[in-house]
């Protein structure tokens, strides 16, 4: 333990991996705009810098603590400092701030209202470039890019993708892929997570926003929403609610407010995933197929296996998503006209993930060349489109979602956080549905904590091998291990977000180290507070199996993911 001096008053400190992380921990907030606790230190914006008692400054995030130092965060040429650097970044930005998608949740604009930034003196003589919307999921602006390498570190520290790079020197320094190619060329799995650490609108969510209020104004379509169970945990703390609680009842409340005729929970589909799931491992275990088994409701991690070990193609399994197996099972229903009522169905998912994009336009998740999830709107979209309609999200009463497809187990809930998949696995496997059974599972090791987890469950005088990681930098390493021999698993469950679906893509942006334990505690206390704890419990989904399913599990319910690559 060492003592520093900051501003004049002792502050103590022990591990802390440079200066900035002390003065945060003592209650300064110290400005970055490249600094990212999650990311190697890249020391490129310099705002963190600091002085110390000699006059000398330097950079915060780059400088190891001592004990005895003694330096000063707000100087009034630091100040200074801070504020040019602020307004040189403005010179070399695109500075149509009141139409950026970013308006308002930018931290370069933040930053220039808190250092009082009110005029640019310099010129922008940077050539405006093109926007990459190639992709699927995000749009890359360059010219709202203040090259501080978050996208560029995530992509590789985080992902292990390193679809984005530094091009060029000096004044003509830029971040892009490979050779200038577009982003949808490249191997980007579309996981939204450049998206996530940018800090201004370089990046930004492709939204689909538009063209859902233009059907939901369509008295001849029938629009029908599915709600995932990570968007739930994340939306009410942007309307002042409390970090992490469920606030389900009113998402489905507003979304009738906003016009919606049916708007379904994807716990629902979750629980058929599980179902399927299942049966597909078993199968697997006790007829010599392929192992390990790996999971395949996150669409980036599928696709990543797809571009970086595509030998392992036929070990993910063929189980659609919940999305896709919601999006299928809804379509088909009103594929009867005594549902249809001769109206078109368009079917809206609300998804915490950017990749969910990318699967919807997949072709080969299609049913019969059909496709069957229309748009999909992030978290972040479906708080834009609340705050549209002036509705007063907070004071809504809650409201249950339709029937037949809007009641999920408490299994389907926990898809929301990683090894939730796995999980409800572990629960369809023990024949026992006792509380005790349930909290034994939950104690197995797949809730323990870290990015890479692995456990073992016997099942029928099987000792059955299983490894849950979160971040796709942790699945290439899972992979390598199987592929080298070094490990051997009959269960792989991967989520391309780190800490699962509630850090996706597509979900709020501003999301600290409290938000994020608040988020995985309201997933696990909306499955606590659900009467049905297992996906074989669910009335609704034997009724379906015994129904509209009956003979067409595998067409509704599975994909092909390589069929023609």
């Amino acid at each position: 333990m060492g003592i520093m001096t900051i501003d004049g008053r002792k502050v103590e400190f022990t591990d802390e991996r440079n200066v900035l992380t002390v003065i945060r921990k003592a209650g300064i907030d110290i400005p970055t705009l490249c600094y990212h606790s999650e990311l190697s230190t890249f020391g490129a914006c310099r705002l963190c810098t600091v002085e110390d008692d000699r006059g000398k400054t330097f950079a915060s995030c780059s400088e190891e603590p001592r004990d005895g130092m003694v330096i000063y965060t707000n100087t009034a040429k630091l100040k200074r400092y801070r504020k040019m650097i602020i307004e040189l970044l403005l010179a070399a930005h695109c500075r149509d701030c009141t139409t950026c998608i970013k308006s308002g949740d930018c931290n370069l604009q933040a930053l220039a209202h808190r250092f009082g930034v009110t005029k640019v003196r310099f010129q922008n003589y940077k050539e405006m470039v093109p926007l990459d919307t190639s992709s699927p999921s995000i749009i890359r602006d360059p010219n709202k890019c203040i090259l501080c390498g978050n996208c560029v570190r995530v992509c590789e520290e985080l992902q292990g993708v390193g679809a984005l790079g530094f091009a060029h020197r000096g004044s003509d320094a830029m971040v892009m892929p490979a050779f200038d190619r577009q982003i949808a060329a490249t191997d980007c799995v579309n996981c939204g997570q450049c998206r996530v650490f940018c800090p201004t609108g370089a990046i930004s969510i492709k939204s689909d926003e538009d063209a859902v209020w233009e059907a939901l104004g369509d008295p001849n379509i029938r629009v029908v929403a599915q709600i995932a169970p990570a968007v739930r945990v994340a939306v009410g703390d942007a309307f002042g609610l409390q970090k992490g609680r469920s606030v389900m009842g009113k998402i489905v409340n507003v979304l009738h407010r906003m016009g919606f005729d049916e708007v379904y929970d994807t716990t629902f589909s979750a629980d058929l995933t599980i179902m399927e799931e299942t049966a597909e491992f078993i199968d697997r275990v006790k007829n010599g197929g392929k192992l390990p088994l790996l999971t395949s409701c996150c669409p980036a991690w599928v696709k990543f296996v797809g571009d970086q070990f595509p030998d392992y193609s036929e070990n993910v399994s063929t189980c659609r998503s919940p999305q896709g197996m919601m999006s299928g099972v809804v379509k088909e229903y009103y594929r009867d006209p005594a549902h249809a009522e001769g109206k078109k169905t368009v079917m809206v998912s609300f998804m915490p993930c950017t990749a969910k994009k990318m699967e919807a336009n997949r072709p080969n998740s299609f049913t019969k060349g059909e496709k069957d999830t229309d748009y999909v709107i992030t978290t972040t979209e479906l708080i834009k489109m609340i705050r549209m309609t002036g509705i007063d999200f907070a004071s809504l009463e809650s409201e249950s979602s339709d029937i037949p497809f809007g009641l999920g187990s408490g299994g389907g809930v926990i898809f929301g956080v990683t090894g939730g998949v796995t999980e409800a696995v572990i629960r369809r496997l023990a024949p026992d549905h006792s509380k005790a059974t349930i909290e034994e599972i939950a104690e197995c090791g797949v809730r323990d904590e870290g990015f890479i987890k692995e456990f073992s469950i016997p099942y029928e005088g099987l000792e059955v091998k299983i490894c849950v990681a979160s971040g796709l930098a942790n699945a290439r390493k899972v992979m390598e291990q199987v592929q080298s021999g070094e490990k051997e698993y009959h269960l792989i469950e991967i989520m391309a977000c780190r800490r699962g679906c509630i850090m996706g893509g597509g979900q709020p942006r501003l999301a600290g180290d409290r938000t994020k334990a608040a988020r995985t505690a309201g997933i696990y206390n909306a499955d606590k507070v659900s009467v049905i704890k297992k996906s074989d419990e669910n009335p609704m989904v034997t009724a379906l199996y015994e129904g509209l399913l009956k003979g067409r599990e595998h067409e509704l319910l599975h994909n092909e993911f390589f069929a023609g690559h």
